[in-house]
């Protein structure tokens, strides 16, 4: 069978299992892997061109961690919080640390068992993006969150890359020390080019689509070389390459442009992966698989829910994120077969760690999608994961006539609006950060969850005139609405909406006005364009910039 029609087969039944893996509602990457078992040599035995298809599935990892790197832009790390970093660092020492422990336990080796640490410790940011993005929450706080350590896992990963090919080197300190001066400098001398070189050849290479296009992947697969001869991975190379080019105002049209390569080659990855599992001991490794599973599903949310009690936060925002490290990520898989292509580890580590990302990818999707059923389930037994003194805090202002639920989105200009009229009013919010911001500022506030049912019967809502809810999450506008009815208050209650269906509902359910921001802002721009003359829109982008400004230093302070 000559090459051609061999990728056409294995693309083919790839999307025969993709679509009905997609009618399960599951991250494709289970259907790849899947794939790999079926035309692998225990079932349809198509794969022959085994080293063409290895350097195909190279370039695919390549381009997967040069995207990645890209990613890694100064806007994003200066948003990443403290909490992402606490959580980010906290998670993966800790199920590293106790991923180690229990495959010693299991009888795996010292290396081996490092290696099966670490790819239990990383979840994967694709998988978790999708979700997060389908269900709609990416602008929740547990979402910012989640994303946030994520990235900070982007970072832990390039150094693991650097520090696998360092295994292989023995006990040798002195060439150790030399590979991590030769490392070292070899950073040095890429990050001098990138500041020097890059955004001088940027302005040439960006007039043209198609010569960024090929520069991009020049110098992607081009430092990725560089590092494998200099005796590093080429993993290393290409997420140091992606984060070189971060910097550049182009990095969005490069990122946009590789994605469906990216997409293509990292299929064949993971066939691949899929093809050379061993099946012959399967039943050796299923329990193992199962255990480490069972780790990765309970185990992992419980060390996140914990390092996020501590910090401070409800409940319900850490068992929420602590869903998202309930799987392994893509990046687990790379680093252990890295691994096996160094003789770290044997083809059985590498197979016991693919079966585990089957196992928790499929589990953890419907996890995360139907985390808020789990958590009414769970809520009785989770306080154990909030501070005592959050948790039964004491309420110490008087009734307010006016209630805001959720600070960080409209919040500003209520606040503003609410000092004019000198009304008592109260804030209400969940994120510890904005209660610390408004402890500093003295400005009255309550710190919960609007979600939970339990807090909001404990708000003293017998002076109450008015309610706003800036949280645009459907459920629990409607929880805050018919508490407020039973409560028999008589107060005008305002809530927000992310779309028009949710506001719609929200007006049946007895809301008095519902803000649907998109549509409120699509209104004001019509008016303003209608009304104002060009000097006029001058003068009202002078007042907006400072607005602007005043918002920015607000929530930097």
């Amino acid at each position: 069978m000559d090459l051609f029609t061999e990728i056409t087969l294995l693309v083919t039944v790839a999307a025969l299992v993709a679509f009905l893996v997609r009618l399960l509602k599951q991250p494709l990457i289970i259907g790849y892997i899947i794939t790999g078992l079926l035309v692998g040599p225990v079932f349809l035995d198509l794969v022959h061109s085994r080293e063409t298809l290895e350097v195909f599935s190279e370039i695919g990892v390549a381009f997967l961690l040069f995207i990645v790197g890209l990613n890694l832009t100064p806007k994003y790390i200066g948003a990443v919080g403290k909490v992402a970093v606490l959580t980010g660092f906290g998670q993966v020492i800790f199920t590293t640390s106790i991923g180690w422990l229990l495959a010693r336990a299991l009888g795996f080796g010292s290396l081996a068992s490092l290696y099966i640490g670490i790819a239990l410790a990383f979840s994967s940011t694709i998988i978790i993006l999708k979700l997060l993005s389908d269900k709609g929450d990416l602008e929740k706080l547990y979402g910012k969150i989640s994303i946030g350590f994520l990235l900070v896992q982007d970072f832990i990963a390039v150094f693991i890359l650097f520090l696998v090919p360092l295994f292989s080197l023995g006990d040798s300190h002195i060439k150790i020390a030399s590979r991590l001066i030769l490392a070292s400098s070899v950073l040095v001398v890429v990050y001098m080019v990138a500041h020097l070189l890059l955004s001088r050849l940027n302005r040439y290479v960006s007039r043209s689509q198609e010569l960024l296009f090929l520069f991009a992947i020049a110098w992607g697969l081009g430092l990725s070389s560089i590092f494998r001869v200099l005796g590093f991975s080429l993993e290393s190379g290409a997420l140091i390459a992606g984060a070189t080019l971060a910097i550049l105002p182009s990095h969005d049209e490069i990122h946009s442009r590789l994605k469906p390569l990216r997409d293509f080659f990292i299929i064949l990855f993971f066939i691949l992966l899929g093809a050379e599992m061993v099946l012959d001991g399967s039943g050796n490794l299923i329990v193992p698989a199962i255990i480490f599973s069972l780790f990765v599903l309970i185990g992992n949310p419980i060390i996140l829910m914990t390092i996020m009690g501590i910090s401070g936060y409800r409940k319900k925002i850490g068992f929420q994120t602590g869903l998202t490290v309930a799987q392994i990520s893509e990046f687990s898989l790379i680093v252990v077969a890295l691994g096996f292509s160094f003789g770290h580890v044997q083809q059985e580590v590498l197979s016991l760690v693919t079966l585990i990302g089957i196992i928790t990818i499929f589990v953890s999707t419907y996890m995360i999608m139907n985390s808020d059923k789990l958590f009414t389930l769970m809520a009785p037994f989770l306080r154990i994961f909030e501070r005592k003194k959050i948790a039964m805090i004491k309420f110490d202002y008087e009734a307010p006539e006016v209630m805001l639920f959720g600070m960080n989105r409209m919040g500003y200009d209520f606040l503003k609006l609410f000092k004019k009229q000198k009304k008592d009013f109260m804030i209400i919010d969940h994120n510890p950060e904005v209660i610390d911001n408004l402890t500093r500022k003295y400005i009255p506030h309550k710190y919960g969850d609007a979600g939970d049912v339990e807090f909001l019967r404990l708000l003293d809502f017998k002076k109450l005139k008015q309610a706003i809810s800036t949280i645009p999450d459907v459920k629990i506008n409607e929880l805050i609405i018919r508490e407020l009815r039973n409560a028999r208050t008589g107060a005008l209650v305002v809530v927000t909406a992310s779309n028009i269906k949710d506001a719609l509902d929200l007006y049946k359910f007895g809301a008095d006005y519902v803000i649907v921001p998109r549509v409120l802002a699509g209104n004001n721009a019509a008016k303003l364009i209608e009304d104002l003359s060009k000097s006029k829109f001058e003068d009202l982008k002078v007042r907006q910039v400072r607005y602007l400004k005043e918002r920015l230093a607000d929530q930097s302070e």
